[in-house]
């Protein structure tokens, strides 16, 4: 890979939060939803932070692609590289102001993620890796302090799942397979960053997802110390048919 993945963090991560940014000027007055095929809402804010991510990237490194939710910048089709952007992951989140939605920004190479930014405007806060490296946390414009996963607690398990999908087919078999302590319900993508933060120790889903969900979200796992894979241990890649992921589980230790 010619790429300074280093080199790269600082500028995706600036671009996360300028779109962050975009967002929040719509969370006191949410602009109305149009849904789209799949019955999910889309809203102004989602666009006008794509609008700065989308471009951004392109400009950033104008030979490899950028799928977004929202747009596409190139052809990824067989593209050995590709970002992948959900500009705002939670739009149902956003809608009801929970404060659980996140600007998701992930580069593949090879089928596998190897930088991933997830910035949650709420809060502040930036998550960001490059693997192999290490995973970070900074809140607002403090320093950077490093991330590892936990080892799995006596007490059980830390489950995390989504706040408006509820438990999918396939998830009661899964937990009853573990010692389960708790189970806390959050909204987009930032589930990941809890296993990668040692908040929670288990993602699973078994629900419909798409790539520019989980990618972000999948480097940082990996550089903190976890793993995303399937349910059966399989590895979970990238660059499927329609970007569209099946069952995967997050584990931290």
């Amino acid at each position: 890979m010619d790429l300074d993945l280093a080199a790269l963090l600082p500028e995706v991560r600036a671009l996360a939060r300028a779109a962050g940014r975009a967002i929040l000027a719509h969370y006191d007055s949410p602009p109305a939803p149009t849904h789209k095929q799949d019955g999910s809402p889309v809203t102004q804010a989602d666009f006008d932070a794509d609008n700065i991510v989308s471009p951004g990237l392109f400009k950033l490194t104008p030979n490899i692609p950028v799928v977004s939710e929202e747009s596409r910048h190139g052809d990824a089709t067989g593209a050995r590289g590709f970002w992948l952007v959900d500009p705002l992951d939670g739009t149902r989140d956003f809608l009801a102001r929970t404060g659980d939605f996140t600007v998701n920004i992930g580069l593949i190479w090879d089928g596998q993620p190897v930088l991933g930014v997830m910035y949650v405007p709420v809060g502040n806060l930036c998550y960001a890796a490059t693997t192999p490296g290490g995973a970070v946390v900074a809140r607002g414009d403090g320093r950077d302090s490093p991330m590892r996963t936990r080892a799995r607690p006596a007490a059980g398990l830390t489950v995390v799942q989504s706040r408006f999908r509820g438990r999918t087919q396939g998830v009661d078999e899964f937990l009853a397979a573990h010692k389960v302590h708790e189970v806390v319900q959050r909204g987009s993508a930032v589930k990941l960053c809890d296993v990668a933060a040692g908040i929670a120790d288990v993602y699973p889903c078994f629900g419909p997802s798409y790539e520019w969900d989980t990618a972000a979200g999948h480097a940082i796992v990996n550089a903190a110390g976890g793993r995303v894979e399937l349910p059966d241990g399989g590895a979970f890649t990238y660059g499927k048919k329609d970007f569209l992921n099946g069952p995967f589980v997050a584990w931290g230790k």
